[in-house]
């Protein structure tokens, strides 16, 4: 079988390059560090899976499914592999054909490729509607995060909370009532973080996207990010570029930033 990677962290690539030379079965393997390379090899080359991140920078793993789906050719069996457990439903939506969670064990990826080779398109759709009542339980689930503070373990749902501001070695909590002090670093609470919407705009904060309202540019290369209730951050150049996942469309920004 021809297979193609495409996801933006080397570590994954590297993991599933490991899974996929265990196989004999492998003709041909490439990997696209995003969905940008990848369409340029899919318009070049024919494949017979797809191994698809989901968050990625210019557009997202879902968007370039859309874009498979819409040629008039045939594409790849697609396999979703991501942490992101919330896109289950929307990934199943556009016919992937098996979804795989990190961090994956390679039998998993075996399964998925097998399972990947042996269905038509008709039994993938098939296998849709069996497979969508459980994606959807598993998407209304909690999704509650837990916080131990002051000898106590609460349960937050991070959809409350609006930032996180390192404050030398803790964090700072805010949620719109209250807020909570962890002895944390920034960067953890960032990368654990990350699934729920948050992202980094300076390295003493995280917002959640779901909270900003409005971002400015300035001369200096900078931003001016506000969210609800009229509370303004610096977003820093080192992390600008992170602006670009506050939204899926962005129009009359071709330029958004670039230096």
């Amino acid at each position: 079988m021809r297979v193609l990677i495409v996801d933006d962290e080397p570590l994954s690539r590297s993991s599933l390059e490991r899974a996929l030379g265990e196989r004999d079965d492998i003709q041909a393997l490439e990997s696209a560090n995003d969905a940008v390379g990848a369409l340029e090899l899919l318009q070049k080359k024919s494949y017979d899976v797809l191994l698809l991140d989901i968050n990625m920078p210019e557009f997202s793993g879902i968007e370039l499914a859309d874009r498979l789906n819409k040629w008039r050719r045939p594409i790849p069996s697609i396999v979703f592999v991501t942490a992101h457990h919330q896109h289950a439903v929307a990934a199943f939506e556009k016919h992937a054909v098996d979804y795989v969670l990190k961090p994956f064990s390679n039998a998993r990826i075996h399964e998925a490729l097998d399972m990947a080779m042996r269905r038509t398109e008709n039994e993938r759709a098939a296998q849709l509607l069996k497979t969508l009542p459980q994606l959807e339980e598993l998407f209304s689930k909690s999704a509650k995060i837990a916080i131990k503070t002051k000898g106590r373990i609460l349960f937050v749902d991070p959809a409350d909370v609006v930032t996180i501001e390192a404050q030398g070695n803790y964090v700072l909590i805010q949620r719109a009532a209250g807020s909570y002090l962890l002895r944390e670093s920034i960067s953890t609470m960032g990368e654990r973080l990350k699934p729920y919407g948050f992202i980094r705009i300076h390295r003493s904060v995280l917002v959640n996207s779901s909270f900003v309202e409005e971002i400015q540019p300035w001369t200096t290369g900078e931003y001016m990010l506000r969210i609800k209730g009229g509370k303004e951050y610096t977003v820093s150049r080192t992390y600008k570029s992170n602006l670009k996942s506050l939204a899926r469309l962005w129009i009359g920004t071709d330029t958004f930033g670039a230096d």
